[in-house]
């Protein structure tokens, strides 16, 4: 039984309609839901998922899509009831003292030396909106995905003409000048600028610099797809040059998934330029120095070295080597997925699994694990009772933006005595407290190591 409805010229935040889709999946009797807007790729998704009515293919992208299928009539007439009730709930009214907008225009008018635009509207709308703020002379962070390469790319350029920043697409994390943007961390001011196209990554780095008695004077992310060799580094290379010349930046550090190997060239040559040192951490390359750049194995490497000193490893009492089964590696943050799973192939282990639960496959219609990390349970229970899983690694991410208690959700399926094994990235600042977290973790078995790294070859020296 399909119930469905469009609420004309009816724009609600992405995150909010996800929320209220999965409470909406918990009630009795129904097996899907959705609230979207109606644009083109939701419409696909909806589509798709077989949520689409008659109604909802009429639907613009000033419209709201509200469907439900359920197992019978009854229940989805109740689920449609509980819809604007739901909604009331998790749209958090703005403080009364903040300026408000409908436009770009009216907010400079109201926030005169604005200089920079955070953009976050679906990716069918994200270029257009990003071209205005840069043709006003903003930076500007584009935290939309689903944006074109070759939108991308313009704006790359058009940004480079115009001397200004364009972070993104999807950029998820950046800290400038201390304020701390979409999923960041709280770190104090320092010293070192970074360079990202990894959100998680900037995360961990950020977080482990923090703990280790550092800090961040800005925290640049530039989109995941910028090393790619049709973008050819223009958000890092940007981003390089204002680390260069800002005067509270004294040392660099860059971050990336596997670039292209060209443009992974090109930004050490443009770093050994540089006339700071700098720290590279692109996974894949191997550890080793040269001048005034070094290259980072791992974040954890990049962190310690750009600080001076060695983050300590926990200890760990009663950890065994498994005898049988792989190991489970269920993520959240997709860098720190790629970054276990390097450490394993450097190991030469092979036979075990790394699901990086963030990637658009996971996510589509669905929010972020690290919003909602019950969407993550359903994996960890099925790996929890699967006998050919002998270890389950998993990771955390706090800040500004993720979950309030990510350790209390993920304990809510932490049954048997298979062990797991943990890595929090984050501070005592943040809004979930790193300890506090770390701490319920232990309480319950799981052994916390310091880093994601550290996790990472924990695991590694269990499964070898």
């Amino acid at each position: 039984m399909l119930a469905s409805r469009v609420e004309r010229g009816r724009y609600l935040d992405s995150v909010a309609l996800m929320r209220v889709s999965r409470r909406l999946e918990a009630l009795a009797g129904v097996e899907r839901a959705a609230l979207m807007i109606g644009s083109p790729s939701n419409k696909a998704l909806l589509r798709g998922a077989g949520l689409l009515a008659d109604e909802g293919e009429a639907a613009t992208p000033n419209d709201l899509i509200i469907a439900v299928r359920a197992v019978d009539e009854p229940a989805a007439a109740q689920a449609m009831e509980n819809v604007e009730r739901l909604l009331s709930e998790n749209q958090a009214s703005a403080p009364e003292s903040l300026p408000h907008a409908r436009g770009l225009a009216g907010a400079l008018e109201l926030l005169s030396g604005a200089n920079l635009a955070l953009i976050s509207v679906p990716g069918e709308f994200a270029a257009y909106e990003a071209r205005k703020a840069l043709g006003r002379g903003l930076h500007v962070l584009l935290f939309s995905d689903n944006v074109p390469l070759e939108q991308e790319l313009e704006l790359k350029t058009l940004a480079k003409e115009r001397n200004l920043l364009l972070m993104g697409p999807d950029c998820g994390t950046a800290l400038v000048a201390g304020a701390p943007l979409a999923f960041a961390n709280v770190v104090p001011r320092g010293d070192i600028g970074i360079v990202s196209a990894s959100g998680t990554g900037l995360q961990e780095v950020a977080s482990l610099i923090a703990r280790m008695g550092g800090g961040i004077s800005h925290g640049i992310g530039v989109g995941g797809r910028d090393l790619d060799a049709r973008i050819g580094a223009l958000g890092t290379l940007a981003a390089i040059d204002a680390l260069d010349e800002d005067p509270a930046t004294a040392k660099i550090v860059l971050l990336s998934k596997p670039p292209s190997p060209e443009v992974a060239q090109r930004v050490l040559e443009r770093v050994k330029a540089s006339s700071k040192p700098c720290v590279v951490c692109f996974l894949g390359l191997e550890s080793g120095n040269s001048g005034r750049v070094s290259v980072a194995g791992t974040l954890t490497e990049a962190a310690e070295w750009v600080v001076g000193r060695k983050l300590p490893a926990t200890a760990v009492a009663g950890l065994k080597r498994i005898t049988a089964g792989r190991v489970e590696a269920l993520y959240c943050g997709g860098t720190l997925c790629a970054e276990a799973e390097l450490i394993f192939r450097r190991r030469g282990l092979s036979g075990h699994r790394f699901v990086d639960l963030g990637d658009d496959e996971y996510t589509r219609g669905r929010p972020h694990p690290m919003i909602e990390p019950e969407i993550r349970n359903d994996h960890i229970a099925r790996a929890m009772a699967d006998p050919a899983v002998g270890l389950v690694l998993v990771d955390l991410v706090l800040g500004f933006g993720s979950h309030e208690n990510p350790a209390g959700v993920l304990l809510k399926v932490l049954k048997g005595e298979k062990p797991v094994i943990a890595s929090v990235t984050g501070t005592d600042q943040d809004p979930q407290v790193w300890s506090r977290q770390v701490a319920l973790l232990r309480e319950a078995g799981v052994v916390v190591a310091a880093s994601n790294a550290h996790a990472a070859e924990l695991a590694a020296s269990c499964a070898a």
